[in-house]
């Protein structure tokens, strides 16, 4: 079975966050952890964006990949906070330039109650949020169980 090492990077807004719904979405290789269903997956890495305007951005990655890091997630949170991080689509285009590390939008399904609101606000209506979502919005039974 393929080997593979990621990292997760979390909005700023949530730095107190322990994590629980994308690790309990990667070993349930639910939301966009989907797309590893067949391989062994470690987390190798989880740090925060360092804040608005992603301070850490410039450096994590780097640390990340020394660390044997191929894929980097950004945390659901960047695409249901309030407003959706406005700087992800930046960050996703530095780092694999720079780095050259993939950078996939999305970590563990986007909970219910997140998903009604930002449906009701018509907030991911650039393509950009329009792709990135897609992968993690699931079923309602899904979301049900992230809220």
């Amino acid at each position: 079975m393929e080997k593979i090492k990621i990292g997760i990077i979390i909005c700023d807004r949530y730095k107190t966050c322990a994590g629980g719904k994308c690790f309990r979405a990667v070993a349930n290789r639910e939301g966009v952890f989907s797309i590893y269903k067949d391989m062994d997956v470690e987390v190798a890495g989880f740090t925060t964006c360092g804040g608005c305007p992603g301070g850490n951005i410039e450096y994590a990655p780097e640390e990340m990949k020394k660390n044997g890091i191929t894929h980097i997630h950004f945390a659901t949170g960047f695409l249901v906070g309030y407003p959706p991080c406005p700087y992800m689509e930046h960050f996703k285009n530095f780092i694999e330039e720079k780095y050259g590390i993939k950078v996939i939008p999305g970590t563990h399904p986007v909970p219910q109650k997140y998903y009604l609101t930002h449906m009701k606000l018509n907030t991911w209506k650039d393509e950009f949020l329009m792709d990135s979502v897609e992968n993690i919005l699931g079923d309602e039974k899904t979301r049900l169980n992230y809220d």
